[in-house]
C-alpha cells in the first residue's frame, strides 16, 4: 500500500523559468531543471503540460516527456522553451530522477500569471532572470 512506500523527500533540485533574452519584439524564455545537490543524478524525466482557462475557454496544451538523462552536480538542463502566451495557464512539470538507485518525484506548478516581473531573481548557476520553484 501507499503508505508503505518510504517518503524519499525531494530536496536541492528546483525548476526555472528563465528570460534568455528580449528584442523589442519579444521575448525568449526557457524551462531548466537545475541540479543544486553535491551529487550526481540519474535518469532524469521530467512531463510538462498546461492547463486552465484562457478568454473564457478551458485550455490544455499537448503533454510532453523530456529525458535529460543524468546531471553532474550543481549543474542544469534545459528542458523547452515557452511561449509567453501560455503563462496565463497553470504550467505543470513532473520531474523523476534516481539518487543511487532510489527513486524521487515532485511536481512543480507554476501558477497563472506567477512568471512576471515581479517575480524575477537572479537564477543561481544559470545567472539570467527567471521565476524558480525549489
Amino acid at each position: 500500500m501507499k503508505k508503505d512506500l518510504p517518503e524519499n523527500i525531494v530536496e536541492d533540485v528546483a525548476m526555472a523559468v528563465v528570460l534568455m533574452g528580449e528584442t523589442p519584439e519579444t521575448e525568449n524564455w526557457t524551462v531548466y531543471f537545475i541540479n543544486l545537490k553535491k551529487e550526481l543524478i540519474t535518469n532524469v524525466l521530467i512531463s510538462s503540460k498546461g492547463y486552465g482557462e484562457k478568454d473564457g475557454v478551458m485550455v490544455r496544451t499537448s503533454t510532453l516527456r523530456h529525458f535529460l538523462g543524468d546531471l553532474e552536480p550543481m549543474t542544469y538542463a534545459g528542458v523547452e522553451a515557452i511561449d509567453t502566451a501560455v503563462f496565463g495557464l497553470t504550467n505543470e512539470y513532473w520531474l523523476s530522477y534516481y539518487v543511487d538507485g532510489t527513486i524521487y518525484d515532485k511536481k512543480f506548478i507554476f501558477l497563472p500569471e506567477s512568471i512576471v516581473d515581479d517575480n524575477l531573481i537572479k537564477i543561481p548557476l544559470i545567472n539570467k532572470p527567471g521565476v524558480m520553484i525549489k
